[in-house]
């Protein structure tokens, strides 16, 4: 077990559709010095404005997660926070000459290969965890995210929607890399036929299709390959949940009981929790004795050998 901060060993790119924008999108990853966080840059932009991913720097969650400042804003880049978060890695610049990442497949499986295939440099600094002391609760109406402590990262969420497929799924997950990896990362968002005109009409989903999204009629899935998990709409849920968590910079230890939220939820929850300082501390750790002497679990983040700085 390594608790150093970690980047990606070279630059990789990709290119792809943004699912709301429908804009062709290039994306370029690059490695960062410690301590630079994840941040996004608009090469679009005659300034190119660099903008961290951080809580503070969120202003739309309307079926994504946006970050931005004045007229500068990054779109839907929860997939791949989620991707950066599961395989540890802390410092990245991410270059767009676009306003939205690419959808890819509608998951985090095609960062997650790409991440891997950059490698994984470890790094001098140490990385520094948040530990839940007491528990924290928000709540909307039906919606709701408690916090409890945990020696470890435990996610255990449930949806239930006006649907038959949707109905009461529950899903538990005891994080790590290789748990996201193989029961989250292949996850695919979904979206109802009925709402597809409606959304395209208020500026969003002009990019969706069967090839990065799941769609659902009236009682079924018109996806011609079907699901990939028969509980693949949850396993979604706790994908985005897992993105919007990462924007609070650091690694959080607690136990998520998460009720029907969404990205508009999510980020309220990080910003009440973070601003409650009383329910949690923060803490590194420089050897596995250290974090075994505070009785918590570090997560092992990804499948991807990595490289010692």
């Amino acid at each position: 077990m390594d608790y150093r901060q970690a980047t990606v060993c070279r630059k990789i790119s990709c290119t792809g559709i943004g699912l709301h924008t429908g804009k062709k999108i290039n994306m370029t990853i690059k490695p960062a010095l410690p301590d630079t966080g994840i941040r996004f840059v608009r090469v679009d932009l005659n300034s190119s404005p660099m903008l961290k991913a951080h809580y503070d720097n969120v202003v739309n969650t309307m079926l994504a997660t946006s970050i931005g400042y004045d007229e500068y804003r990054v779109s839907t880049i929860e997939h791949l926070m989620a991707a950066f978060y599961s395989l540890g890695i802390d410092n990245a610049v991410v270059e767009l000459d676009g306003p939205e990442v690419p959808a890819m497949d509608g998951s985090a499986a095609p960062f997650v290969f790409l991440l891997n295939d950059a490698g994984i440099s470890l790094q001098r600094a140490y990385k520094k965890f948040i530990v839940i002391k007491r528990p924290l609760l928000v709540e909307d109406g039906n919606r709701s995210i408690a916090v409890y402590p945990s020696k470890e990262l435990r996610i255990s969420y449930m949806i239930d929607f006006e649907h038959p497929l949707l109905k009461n799924q529950k899903f538990d997950l005891l994080f790590s890399g290789q748990n996201f990896v193989g029961e989250i990362s292949t996850a695919r968002t979904f979206g109802f036929l009925k709402d597809v005109q409606t959304l395209k009409k208020n500026g969003l989903a002009h990019g969706g299709s069967l090839d990065n999204a799941i769609v659902i009629d009236e009682f079924r899935v018109i996806n011609k390959d079907g699901l990939r998990f028969e509980d693949e709409f949850v396993r979604h849920k706790i994908l985005d949940f897992i993105g919007d968590l990462s924007l609070a910079g650091v690694h959080i230890i607690g136990h998520f009981v998460v009720e029907r939220s969404g990205h508009s939820l999510n980020v309220s929850m990080l910003q009440k929790l973070m601003s409650t300082r009383e329910c949690w501390t923060t803490v590194s750790f420089k050897s596995r004795h250290e974090s075994v002497r505070h009785r918590i679990k570090i997560p092992s983040f990804g499948f991807a050998d990595p490289v010692a700085a």
